[in-house]
């Protein structure tokens, strides 16, 4: 069931349509000093970035942000802040991927293919080095050791700069919601709409649907005035002389 869940969310997010306001090449040139500090300690950034991602409120705080099976089990509303400090120094990995699930579901962000290619090759990298590594123990090859050496540490350092530039692509998007390149940061969601477990359609957070003149959605017919069925045929609607008999719905005073 939960493998089931996690694909059905996979797909979901397939259908988003919005983009990072940086992708993952240009988030150097767009914060250099933040992506040095990213380089320099990740699990303070990590730290901050979440919960910047939670508007500064640790009571919405989940264990990976809800997305995986350990999340909601460790007794994180008694003490978020030292959970937090323990899933991004012991898991800093998944709390950089929850961050980014957090934001991308949060505002429909969709991934390029860039970024797809980028983390792919990452993960790869390690794979490939891992198997180097378990090769060059059971060989007992000096020529294999050395090569595996190699590879790990060209996968730690294409780890480590690829996270510290995921990292300044989500400051980036949180500087953009909270209003650094625009005049009006976005209201602050509900708390259910945090969690990735609970979705099940893509959320309008900062992207609202378009109204009709009744203040509704698209698609749901208007609001019809107390006592008075809707007008049939044959009958002429009521004259533009007498107003309606309540405010309709989304209308302010």
């Amino acid at each position: 069931m939960a493998s089931a869940a996690a694909m059905e969310k996979m797909q979901l997010r397939r259908s988003y349509q919005n983009l990072w306001h940086s992708d993952l090449l240009g988030s150097i040139k767009k914060d250099t000093p933040y992506c040095c500090f990213a380089v320099l300690c990740p699990p303070c950034v990590s730290y901050i970035l979440r919960k910047r991602a939670l508007y500064n409120d640790m009571s919405r705080y989940v264990c990976c942000a809800g997305y995986m099976p350990c999340s909601g089990r460790c007794y994180e509303s008694s003490c978020p802040e030292v959970c937090l400090g323990t899933e991004v120094f012991c898991c800093f990995g998944n709390s950089v991927a929850s961050t980014r699930f957090l934001l991308q579901d949060e505002f429909n962000i969709q991934t390029t293919r860039c970024d797809n290619f980028i983390i792919g090759f990452m993960i790869c990298l390690q794979q490939v080095a891992c198997i180097f590594s378990i090769v060059a123990c059971i060989v007992g090859s000096d020529e294999l050791r050395e090569a595996s050496q190699i590879l790990n540490l060209l996968a730690d350092l294409v780890y480590c700069t690829v996270c510290a530039c995921m990292q300044t692509q989500h400051k980036i998007e949180l500087d953009k919601r909270d209003g650094v390149f625009g005049p009006q940061p976005m209201a602050v969601p509900p708390v259910q709409q945090m969690s990735r477990l609970d979705q099940q359609y893509p959320p309008t957070v900062g992207y609202p649907p378009p109204h009709d003149a009744y203040g509704q959605p698209y698609g749901y017919p208007p609001p019809q005035a107390h006592g008075y069925p809707p007008p049939s045929q044959g009958y002429p609607p009521p004259s533009q002389g007498y107003p309606p008999a309540y405010p309709p719905p989304g209308y302010s005073r």
